[in-house]
């Protein structure tokens, strides 16, 4: 069974990125936790290249990584790259977002969740990437109480609920990172990863 390390100290993060790639019968593991990528890229995907890229070079072994978060329109695209450090936890993240939408006058609510993935040799060569993206809107409060994050506020109008409001399986099947996985799928069942 094939060995892929993922760009990240989050088990969470692995085991979701586990279920995504089950079919492929990969074993997934975390990152040493003292092995950091510096996140430098002004882009989603240029910070999953950086990620996936230092970790395959390091360890010397194949590597996946994501970067991923919320843009706001109205915002110039903010919080982007910075969305898990917008605040100090996710309520202040949430609060903080939805007071500049208020001043900024809040008419425009459109938004969209990114998610960048890279996959790297053990050379560090970057094999496949992709970005997924889901379209969707800001609520003016939190609905729901399941996901993390940015969840309760990010509404999927196809859906009719926020990412909060739906369940697992839900999710992963129409979230940003759902829709990646899926288009990188098929390309990732065709590589030879020893």
């Amino acid at each position: 069974m094939p060995t892929v390390i993922v760009a990240t100290g989050n088990p969470g993060k692995l085991k979701e990125m586990q279920g995504y790639l089950d079919p492929l019968g990969w074993q997934l593991q975390l990152k040493p936790g003292d092995l950091d990528i510096e996140e430098t890229g002004t882009t989603f995907l240029a910070n999953a290249r950086l990620k996936a890229a230092g970790v395959a070079q390091a360890l010397g072994q194949w590597a996946i990584a994501d970067d991923s978060g919320l843009e706001v329109h109205t915002l110039g695209g903010a919080p982007g790259i910075y969305s898990a450090r917008y605040a100090d936890s996710d309520q202040a993240r949430i609060d903080r977002l939805l007071q500049e939408l208020a001043d900024s006058g809040g008419c425009d609510r459109s938004a969209q969740f990114v998610c960048a993935l890279a996959l790297a040799n053990p050379n560090g060569e970057i094999m496949l990437e992709t970005e997924g993206i889901c379209p969707g809107e800001i609520l003016t409060a939190p609905r729901g109480s399941g996901g993390f994050g940015y969840d309760p506020i990010f509404y999927v109008p196809t859906l009719n609920r926020s990412f909060a409001e739906m369940s697992s399986a839900e999710k992963d099947a129409n979230s940003h990172r759902g829709i990646a996985f899926s288009q990188l799928l098929p390309a990732l069942a065709k590589l030879s990863i020893d």
